[in-house]
């Protein structure tokens, strides 16, 4: 199955400064494929060190760090390795945190070999070590997005046309192009489960997969200790699926235990990158991040995953009429943020009015070519978007406000508003014309 970062892979490969790189990303999102199946298939030989199947080469760690020594113990397990024809892996990188600290002395003592590594909770790994800074590249791996997705189950030409502008493409074809929408909204972009939907198209099936993932990243939830316990972990995970789009308060997320508690439980899962934090901010001007408050909502990790964490009744939601019905609209807001996250920035921001009794809210906050767009995922009229309105009129810096729908492109330019078809998220922006 393509995936984007491949092309980010053969850049690093082939480039002259490069440093050791270390894939980041949540459980079973493809970094190991990625290294073995894509960038290893490029070398003569691969060199894999998996650190949870064989704990026994931890010891080698133990003491000297230097290059060398460790490619002779290493060798033992992979064979021969040769810079420039050899890529050395170690994959699940966090059982083992000097083996991250042993990337630097491969930068500064054999920058000749192609190091890569890959691992989840590496946030937990980093909090016992000192990371090497500087001395190491990061690349993130998220789930597969819809145009991967498309690819993936075998409509190369429908994912193609992703990358027109909507203006350009018939109403009917836009429309086509949400119906595709609606199934991945069930199978998400974990490759396991998008694999076997093109294998069987079989919504059954890709849920027992997407069941066993959950189940995994709960059993992960006892790597968190001494942390905290994997109740409150738990409670918490399940909370934010079911309330994705909402603005979070910690001490609604876990009635059984306290603020702190929660917060903590909600810090480690955002760490995990099973959860994605997304603060309030004031979008008068940039960083975005330089102004954020109190408020936050946030998003999972894919959309598959947490359409099985909320039970939904399958049914019932696929019969909805409009992708912004289904699940009253939280599914929808989940395929955004999680769009935005892919394709734009991980560091994803909304706006709450900082008022009290104020419930104005915009969903999201794009920037574009330095400047600042509000986003609403929304069905209905231009009337009905109060909220939208009033950040426009409060906020003459941000030029338009796009609204995700699930209809096709229109532009009112006297009311500074531009409707995308949600579909389109990918390419916000693209081609806008309306700056006033």
């Amino acid at each position: 199955m393509k995936r984007l970062v491949e092309k980010q892979l053969v850049d690093w490969k082939n480039s002259s400064g490069r440093k050791p790189l270390v894939l980041r990303g949540a459980r079973q999102v493809g970094k190991t494929w990625l290294v073995e199946k894509s960038l290893g298939s490029t070398f003569d030989h691969i060199a894999v060190v998996d650190f949870e199947e064989h704990p026994e080469v931890h010891k080698h760690f133990e003491h000297s760090l230097t290059p060398q020594l460790l490619l002779q113990a290493i060798e033992f397990i992979t064979g021969k390795i040769v810079p420039g024809k050899t890529l050395l892996f170690f994959d699940e990188i966090q059982a083992c945190p000097r083996a991250i600290m042993a990337l630097r002395y491969f930068y500064e003592k054999m920058p000749e070999l192609h190091v890569v590594a890959a691992g989840s909770l590496l946030e937990f790994a980093f909090d016992q070590i000192s990371v090497p800074v500087g001395r190491v590249e990061y690349l993130y791996v998220s789930p597969m997005t819809f145009y991967e997705y498309l690819l993936a189950v075998g409509k190369a030409v429908i994912a193609d046309k992703l990358f027109v502008h909507p203006e350009q493409l018939a109403p009917e074809l836009q429309m086509d192009i949400l119906r595709e929408l609606k199934s991945y909204f069930l199978v998400g972009g974990m490759p396991e489960a998008v694999k076997k939907f093109r294998e069987s198209n079989s919504f059954v099936d890709v849920f027992k997969i997407q069941d066993n993932i959950i189940d995994s990243y709960r059993q992960d939830f006892h790597k968190y200790k001494p942390h905290i316990a994997t109740e409150s972990l738990d409670a918490v995970f399940e909370y934010v699926g079911k309330n994705v789009g909402q603005q979070l308060k910690y001490t609604h997320l876990d009635q059984s235990h306290s603020y702190k508690t929660n917060q903590k439980a909600f810090n480690l899962l955002v760490k995990a990158m099973v959860v994605h934090k997304i603060p309030s901010t004031d979008p008068s001007g940039l960083p975005l991040g330089s102004s954020i408050n109190k408020k936050f909502k946030a998003c999972m990790l894919d959309i598959g995953l947490m359409q099985r964490l909320c039970e939904m009744d399958m049914t019932l939601e696929w019969n909805q009429d409009s992708l912004l019905a289904m699940y009253r609209g939280k599914l929808a807001e989940q395929y955004v943020a999680q769009e935005l996250i892919a394709w734009h920035s991980r560091n994803l921001y909304c706006w709450m009015r900082n008022a009290k009794s104020s419930n104005a809210e915009v969903d999201y906050l794009a920037v574009r070519d330095g400047r600042i767009y509000p986003v609403e995922v929304k069905s209905g009229s231009s009337g009905s978007l109060r909220s939208l309105h009033l950040c426009l009129e409060k906020y003459p810096n941000c030029p338009a406000g796009w609204v995700l729908q699930d209809g096709v492109y229109e532009e009112l330019s006297e009311q500074k508003l531009v409707f995308w078809p949600l579909y389109a998220t990918s390419q916000l922006g693209s081609g806008q014309r309306l700056t006033s």
